[in-house]
Formats: C-alpha cells, structure tokens, sequence
C-alpha cells in the first residue's frame, strides 16, 4: 500500500520539543522564531525532513505556520483545519484564525515593546518578510539559522529518489521547446526557479521527494538563450542525463547561491515563490533584480492536447475503480464492522488493480460521521472509527498515473439518510452543477465563478470554508496554480486549465459533506443571439455516480435534474464496458434517471 496509517504526532509531544526551541531562542537572544509548513522550494507539500511545523507542534495540515514567543505560541490556521488543529496540538500553542488574522497585526499585540524575531531564510518567500517587514515598528526580523533544526535530534535525512525523464507522448511538448519558448518571453538574463513543479515541468522530468506528488527537489537558472543550469544533490540526475542533453548543465546543489552571485544581471525572480536568501543574495552581490511571475507557472497551467487527452484517460480508469469500489461498499454489512481505514486500503485496491497506479495522489480522506466534518481528515490507528448505520461517509481520494493526475470526492449514505442531510446534499450538487454548468468571458477569474457554487448553500444560510476548487497537474501535483475557484482567485481562466469543483457543507460533530469533480477549461461555442465575444466554459473530466439516495429531487430545477441524468448517462456510456456483469448492474441502477 500506498497510505499508512500510523499516527504521525501527538499532542504530548509538543510541549517538551517547545520548551527547548524557547531555551535555544534564549541563548540567541531571539523573542520569537517563525516555523512556517514550508521548504525551500515553496511547494505545498514537504518531505520528512522539513516538516518541522508538524514535529514541533503536532499539527499536521498542509497549511499554516507558528510564531513562537517567549511566553506564547500562535498557530495559525485558516479555516480548512480550525476542527482539525485542536485535536492535533497541545493547550500549549494558541489557535489563531488566519488569514482574517495577520502575522503583522499579532506579533505587535504580543510584543507591544518590541522585540527580535528570527527566521529561517530559506523557508520564507522576499514577498513574506518584505511585507512583514513593512507592516512591523518596534519588532525587528532577523535571518537565523534553523532552530528547530538545531533541537531535532533525529531529524530525518534530506531526500535522495532519482530523477526520471518524463516522455514525450505524455508530456505533449518537448523541454528543448518549452526551454526555447519562455526564454523568449524572460524579462531578464536569467529567470531563478525554485519551485519543483516549475522545474519538472520545464524539464520533462519526474521526481519522488515529496510524498504523493512526482516532483523533484532541485533549483534550476533559465537563462536567455534557453540553457538551464540545474542544482540538485548528488546522483539525483544521473539517469536523466541523455534525457536532458547538452544544453542542461548539472550541477552540485551546495553551488546554488554561489552561481546566484555570479549571475551578471539583471536576474528575474518570482517574490512570491522565491525564497528571501535568494533576494538578500542577489541584493548583496549589487545584482539588479526583476520581479516577474515563475515564468513556467501559466504555461504549465495551460494543458496541452496531449495533456488534456491524458487526463480524461486517467479519470476513465481511474472512475472504473471508484465504480468498483462504491458497489463493493453498498455490498458490506455493517454489522461486520467496517472502518475509515478498511475503506482506504480497498480504494487503494481498486486502484492498484488498474496496474498503471504510480502513486495515490495524496492521502485518502475517509470520514465517517463526525470526522467528515474535518475538511483534511487523515485517518490513523488513534483517529480510526467504525462507518455507523445510517451515517455519512465522505471519501476523498485521488490517484497519480502517468497520463494524469485524478482528484474526486463523494459523499456515500451508509444507510437512510436523514431529510436534513439530503437537503444538504442536494445544495452541495446544485452549487456543483453551477460551475459544471457555468459560461463566463474570457479573462474572468476564479473569484467570480466562486458565488455560484455557494448560492444555493447562501439561500439556505449555510457555507462552507474552503475554495471551491484548486488547479491540478498532469502527473504533477494534485495542487497546482495559480488557477483556482476562489473569492480571492484573480488569475483569469484559461483555456487548458483543470480544476477541481468542489463545494461542501460541514456540521461540526455531526457530518460532512463534499462533491468533487475535475474539470476542464474550453472555449464555448457560440449562442443564437449572442454577443460577439469569447466566452469559455468547463468540460467535465470526472464520470462517477453521484448517490441518489441523497438526491432530494423536490428541491432540483428541471434544468438541474437534465444535466444529473445526463451526466449518469454519459458515466454508464463511458465506464460500464470496462466492468463486470455485476458491476455493470450496480452502475446501472446508480445512473437511472431521477
């Protein structure tokens, strides 16, 4: 298996671990040290070794950070993991809502006289601490060591997987174009990258270093004329070298910042990406700076034909295998005692049967009753819970394969639902529909389409705290932007672009729920009558039944009931020949029209 299940933290663990962080703040005359969720390379996801947020106070969400003061430690966590934070961590580190709560506004309230706060500088974007910087008076920031490096004792070792070329029949372009085509567009002499997905993009290549997302740990300078230097530890490179030809030179990752300095200017840097000591190095070198987006962060986000191809074959395999498993879960006895972890390790299964599986595309979310109602649920020994009778079970789970990456989520009824839950689910799909269903101009962003998956919800005086759905990678990360549907998401949506479209709905103690499919930017065809305008809309990815047994058809439009029925009808055209006769009837059944 993938997924394992021990626990990875307690809270008991934390109070010790930050007790020695205060004592070795002390000795540096610091006030505070910030530990962000973060490496590096400014990915969302970390390895072992740099999931320092997680060792020090328990919390094991993908995002947030901790300031650690002499006489208090906020946790800072937005409203994904509010439920999930205070389970985690010990009474000693205070909740902070953030981002309704800023960094800027708290450490003064905590140190109204002043103080020196360290930080590391590598984990830290120029954009962070320039705006934190900006926004302090009497507290002072000051670039440090890493302190929670220097208290774990068996911090694990950096990661070593070997990189791996990723081909061209599945990449759609080769990197010797890709390199040609941003170097044309740079700014600058040379553009840094730092974030592994932009690098495995451009390059072609693959990586294990981070758990569930095939990315590599390296650091890469683009220059003008298309070469790439590229940085990594040593050996990582070695099987992708006549892959990567004559114009990617390799070299040793402990000479990143030395051939930073020597670069002769001017130099493009994403701000929001980069990490501060790059821009402190090139600012004392006297190297003049650009500050420019990633240069491979809209391109990468624009999926090609190849791509796009690769995905719907993904999600095809991949929903026979959710199809598999939602008839093997209606066929348990509840009675025999079914738990989250059962259900995990025979997704998993399912998956695995498809012989193309690399890796699951991040841990299995399998909620049962009240631990539904935990956005990022990860179950574990301690955590595990048996699927009650006539309880919600929120299975959220994805798959990475070669041709693509695959995110979805239903919502199964273990029993009779309740006319609460169904009237709760049914606004869930009604928002889903919404954006499956939504035309919109060109260079409108994820932030006006965001409403429309929430009306419904609104209407009812119900919400839910999370974006309704986040750009995905092709066999890269299951996370990926800058595209997303969310009420701060400006990037304009193009088309190529995948996202997930996800709305939820979360009762605290009691249930969770949350629909999810991927979807596809296109251009839409033109309407009789229309404006002579492009217009773009979404092509659904995902094919796998919704539960009708949560369908409470009186509150649907006809509209609404239309696209549901053909939406099952296409997910019986497309998935049932590839199943079994029994299979096949269970689909059957699930896909009949309201």
């Amino acid at each position: 298996m993938f997924q394992t299940f021990e626990a990875q933290s307690s809270p008991e663990q934390g109070p010790p671990r930050l007790a020695a962080l205060r004592l070795i703040m002390a000795q540096h005359g610091f006030d505070g040290f910030l530990v962000p969720r973060a490496d590096a390379h400014q990915g969302e996801y970390v390895a072992e070794r740099d999931a320092r947020l997680e060792w020090l106070t328990g919390f094991s969400g993908s995002a947030g950070f901790c300031a650690v003061l002499t006489d208090i430690a906020g946790i800072f966590v937005d409203g994904r993991y509010r439920v999930q934070v205070r389970a985690e961590v010990a009474e000693d580190f205070t909740p902070v809502p953030w981002p309704e709560e800023k960094l800027s506004d708290w450490l003064p309230a905590q140190l109204p006289h002043g103080g020196k706060v360290a930080y590391d500088p590598w984990l830290h974007t120029a954009h962070e601490i320039k705006t934190l910087r900006g926004a302090l008076d009497k507290i002072t920031l000051h670039s440090s060591d890493n302190l929670v490096d220097a208290i774990w004792a068996d911090q694990p070792a950096p990661p070593d997987a070997p990189f791996l070329a990723h081909l061209l029949e599945h990449a759609g372009e080769s990197h010797d174009d890709k390199r040609a085509r941003l170097a044309k567009d740079l700014k600058a002499k040379a553009a840094i990258l730092t974030l592994p997905d932009s690098i495995a993009w451009l390059l072609n290549i693959r990586g294990a270093d981070i758990p569930r997302n095939p990315v590599p740990h390296a650091f890469a300078i683009l220059h003008d004329d298309g070469r790439v230097d590229l940085f990594a530890r040593e050996g990582k490179a070695r099987d992708v070298m006549d892959h990567l030809g004559a114009d990617v030179a390799l070299h040793d990752v402990g000479a990143f910042l030395d051939a930073v300095k020597a670069l002769g200017g001017p130099v493009q840097i994403d701000p929001k990406s980069c990490p501060d000591i790059i821009a402190t190095t090139l600012r004392d070198a006297e190297v003049e700076v650009i500050e420019a987006r990633d240069p491979c962060i809209l391109p990468k986000a624009r999926k090609n034909a190849v791509e796009i191809a690769g995905a719907k074959a993904a999600q095809e395999r991949d929903g026979v295998a959710m199809v598999q498993f939602l008839a093997w879960l209606d066929a348990q006895d509840l009675d025999a005692g079914l738990t989250e972890i059962d259900v995990v390790k025979t997704l998993e299964g399912f998956r695995l049967k498809t012989n193309a599986l690399r890796d699951i595309s991040f841990d299995t979310i399998s909620g049962a009753g009240p631990n539904g109602a935990i956005v990022h649920y990860r179950v574990n020994e301690n955590t595990n819970r048996r699927v009650g009778k006539d309880e919600l079970l929120l299975v959220d789970s994805g798959g990475q394969y070669v041709d693509g990456t695959t995110d979805i989520t239903r919502t199964i009824a273990m029993g009779t639902p309740t006319e609460e839950q169904r009237a709760c689910y049914t606004r869930v799909l009604q928002g889903m529909i919404a954006i499956s269903r939504a035309r919109f101009p060109k260079d409108v962003g994820g932030q006006h389409l965001d409403a429309l998956a929430r009306a419904p919800l609104w209407m009812a005086g119900m919400d839910y705290d999370h974006g309704t759905g986040h750009g995905v990678g092709s066999y890269l990360c299951v996370h990926e932007g800058p595209q997303s549907l969310a009420r701060r998401s400006e990037v304009a949506l193009e088309p190529g672009m995948i996202l997930s479209n996800e709305p939820g709905y979360y009762r605290e103690g009691a249930f969770g729920i949350r629909i999810e499919n991927l979807i596809v930017v296109v251009k839409a065809p033109a309407l009789p009558g229309g404006d002579d305008r492009e217009m773009h809309a979404f092509e659904t990815l995902t094919y796998v039944p919704f539960d009708r047994r949560l369908i409470d058809t009186e509150l649907l439009t006809t509209a609404e009931r239309d696209w549901i029925d053909q939406y099952h009808a296409t997910t019986q055209e497309l998935l049932a020949p590839r199943l079994d006769p029994e299979t096949q009837n269970w689909l059957r059944a699930a896909c009949a029209p309201l």
